[in-house]
């Protein structure tokens, strides 16, 4: 079945960065478009950014443009959001999806906080 073990999240100061990764199973990784998604408390869940199945059409919410770097790796079937100068506003539940199929993941609890 599908699957979606999210990781790399936890406690930073505002400023700090983290990577998260997301390893998938279950389907045909390469062939499908992969995205970011968070959830912060008492709020709906928010489209962070995506990458196409080649790895190119990058696109990024713009809240996190110019801080937040989503790549994926082919061989491995997992794909990274790299987070640079986090901000308080970026605490939530981060998540990733493959577009197209109906199935999530625990999520990787991320806070930034001093």
């Amino acid at each position: 079945q599908v699957q979606f073990v999210e990781s790399g999240g936890g406690l930073v100061q505002p400023g700090g960065s983290l990577r998260l990764s997301c390893a998938a199973s279950g389907f045909t990784f390469i062939m499908y478009t992969m995205n970011w998604y968070r959830q912060a408390p008492g709020k709906e869940r928010e489209l962070v950014a995506s990458i196409g199945y080649t790895g190119d059409g990058r696109t990024y919410a713009d809240s996190v443009k110019g801080r937040f770097t989503i790549s994926r790796d082919q061989a491995k079937n997992t794909v990274y959001l790299q987070m640079n100068n986090l901000k308080p506003e970026d605490t939530a539940v981060y998540y990733c999806k493959a577009s197209g199929v109906d199935s999530w993941g625990q999520g990787t609890p991320v806070t930034v906080s001093s």
